[in-house]
């Protein structure tokens, strides 16, 4: 429901396909997913959300786990960030269109697909559809990454914040793909600011990362949690699901009310 190609259902049937045992649909900025799917037998779900935030010029994704479905303290903070990608897109667009680009909000919409969470994915698919450029990729390479005529800052809440609120909504906080992070400094400054875990396991990590990460945690006092990522077939070749061990998941899930 943000920028995944699969309906909810579909990305859930997968689930299925490949024995997945345990997993959240973690969309950008809305649970709208929730109450789309009915997961595969056996199964257990874990409601989840991907934060997207603001820090030093820098976009940080902060997850929710367990948090609740109806009315909380983050549906303000939600609001603002969907507003802030309705806004970022308009900008978008009209810089596009003063670069030369024949693109219309329209278009943008129509990649969408409804998604609640608008955001440059959904402009470089739309060029791509258009015949302007021949793949997201380039899309991105040649318009909207920074330096380029489509690219605009996002201006999202602050990591702080999406701390705080996720708390208050009675959820745990994780730092997502810290491996991705530009500074890593952060690691250390959200741990003393109410952060609760940190996705030590991802499938770009190298094993430097994971070691790293895994010491990050243990020093803090972090759970582990473990991320996919998954957004497309074509981008993400391996399928759904990662191998975890049991293990090392066991503080996270007793956390969450879901013990091994």
């Amino acid at each position: 429901m943000s920028d995944g190609t699969l309906s909810p259902q579909d990305l859930s049937d997968f689930m299925g396909e490949r024995k997945v045992e345990l997993f959240s649909i973690s969309d950008h900025d809305t649970l709208a997913a929730y109450g789309q799917f009915t997961p595969p037998p056996g199964a257990r779900v874990i409601t989840g959300i991907e934060i997207n935030t603001t820090w030093r010029e820098n976009e940080v994704h902060v997850l929710g786990y367990n948090v609740p479905l109806g009315p909380s303290p983050i549906n303000d903070l939600l609001e603002y960030n969907q507003v802030q990608r309705r806004t970022r897109a308009e900008t978008m667009v009209k810089r596009l269109q003063n670069a030369g680009y024949a693109i219309t909000l329209e278009d943008v919409l129509k990649e969408s697909g409804g998604a609640f969470a608008l955001g440059r994915p959904h402009v470089a698919k739309a060029l791509v559809r258009l015949g302007i450029v021949d793949s997201v990729d380039a899309a991105f390479r040649q318009a909207l990454s920074r330096g380029r005529s489509g690219y605009v800052p996002q201006l999202y809440t602050t990591p702080e914040h999406a701390i705080e609120k996720i708390t208050e909504a009675g959820g745990i906080p994780v730092l997502a793909h810290p491996g991705r992070l530009k500074d890593r400094i952060l690691i250390d400054e959200l741990a003393n600011r109410g952060l609760k875990g940190l996705e030590v396991f991802y499938p770009l990590h190298s094993a430097d990362d994971t070691r790293e990460f895994r010491e990050k945690a243990t020093k803090y006092g972090l759970v582990m949690t473990a991320g996919m990522d998954f957004h497309d077939i074509s981008y993400h070749t391996q399928g759904v699901g990662m191998e975890v061990d049991a293990a090392d998941l066991a503080a996270f899930l007793d956390l969450v009310g879901a013990p091994a």
